[in-house]
């Protein structure tokens, strides 16, 4: 295991920022630095009405946080804020240490997390373009970082080439990524040839989606107390208490001022989102600041225009709530996914929710068509099957979407 690198947070605080949203960043920043192997030695705040165009802080600050590095012999500091490249570059003549800021941790973190050549296209460009307006006096820098935390991916000798080689780069991995798209735009419209029903998981980052999504599905998707545990979006197959079967994908998580670099580079890990026909939400109920969270998924749905599928907020966690819970949501359910059957609740709640939305049927098929009684099984929603004597086959009671193409078969 590789040695943590030491530390240093910090923070500006607006006064006109709540206290509990500051903190509740602090602590995200500080799951950020810990995910990317970093121990915090160190955390330092300043309450400031606007931010120094130079050195982002004060002097007087600055010189606190010198001294604090040389104190703990910090190897890294980290701004829990997007610095301009000037600000970046001062900062860290001053203070003579590594300086990197929350997007830049971000990126590393993801760096290090992706595992498709998508994803790892998805994480090089964002770097790239995040690094190319930061590139002027960095040579010392980057010849000094030899490595460490806000360093990983494409590597200090790339950096050092000029502009022109990262933005030929840029407009190569644009060109890949967009055969990847392609690719999986005919995937999708594969699926929705076979009128597949897709659910997608969404939420804020480490809520427990990959852990609901390795029970239903019974896969081993990457599954850890750890913030961007999922990057690379995984669909898998699952089935309803019915025997209705679905396409289940499991997406990035959210947080909190994501870079914008990054919100446009992954946004084909979420593009998943809109092709669903059902969302499944899902909540840290025990997070101090899980409204906030909440609130930051439905934007960003919104976003993507996503807001007009049916969906049930899932929250989890509930072993870890202290005090009285109320939902913000509904349709939802407060569950521990890792509770058998808390996880039977949320199947059978996605059923009741598409009852709502679909449309109902009654239909009588004989047992002779034995093919014909299987495609309704696994396509439609079955509430009641019969077996008639007298007429040699089936009468069936179920929930149909309207647009699926069996629709046609029900008279």
């Amino acid at each position: 295991m590789k040695e943590k690198e030491q530390v240093i947070l910090v923070a500006r605080k607006d006064p006109q920022e709540k206290e509990e949203r500051f903190q509740s960043s602090l602590e995200e920043l500080q799951s950020l630095t810990e995910t990317a192997n970093g121990e915090v030695r160190k955390i330092m705040t300043q309450k400031r009405d606007r931010v120094h165009p130079a050195t982002y802080l004060g002097q007087g600050k600055l010189e606190e946080i010198k001294e604090a590095a040389e104190e703990v012999e910090a190897d890294v500091i980290i701004f829990n804020d997007e610095l301009s490249p000037g600000q970046l570059r001062n900062v860290s003549n001053y203070v003579e240490r590594r300086v990197i800021d929350r997007s830049q941790l971000i990126l590393d973190i993801f760096a290090g997390r992706a595992r498709t050549k998508e994803g790892k296209l998805q994480v090089e460009l964002a770097q790239l373009q995040y690094l190319l307006p930061r590139l002027a006096g960095q040579g010392t820098e980057l010849s000094r970082l030899g490595g460490g935390i806000g360093t990983r991916g494409p590597g200090e000798t790339k950096l050092e080439t000029d502009r022109r080689h990262i933005r030929r780069r840029i407009d190569d991995i644009k060109k890949r990524l967009d055969s990847v798209v392609k690719q999986r735009d005919q995937y999708r419209s594969r699926r929705k040839e076979n009128r597949a029903f897709q659910i997608a998981i969404v939420g804020y980052t480490n809520a427990g989606k990959s852990t609901f999504f390795n029970r239903v599905t019974e896969s081993d998707s990457f599954e850890e107390d750890l913030l961007f545990a999922t990057l690379d979006p995984l669909t898998r197959q699952m089935k309803l208490p019915s025997g209705f079967q679905a396409l289940v994908s499991d997406t990035v998580g959210f947080i909190q001022d994501l870079p914008t670099t990054l919100i446009a580079a992954f946004r084909s890990t979420l593009e998943e989102v809109t092709e669903a026909d059902f969302i499944l939400h899902m909540v840290d109920a025990s997070h101090p600041d899980h409204l906030q969270q909440e609130k930051t998924v439905l934007k960003l749905l919104d976003d993507l225009g996503a807001t007009h599928l049916p969906m049930l907020t899932v929250y989890n966690k509930k072993d870890l709530i202290q005090g009285d819970f109320i939902p913000d949501a509904h349709p939802s359910l407060t569950v521990s996914v890792h509770d058998p059957i808390d996880l039977k609740r949320i199947l059978n709640h996605i059923e009741l929710v598409l009852k709502d939305e679909w449309d109902e049927y009654d239909l009588f098929i004989p047992a002779s068509e034995g093919k014909r009684l299987q495609t309704f099984k696994k396509d439609t929603l079955i509430t009641s099957m019969n077996f008639l004597e007298d007429k040699e086959g089936y009468a069936l009671h179920g929930f149909i979407h309207p647009e699926h193409p069996l629709k046609h078969q029900i008279l």
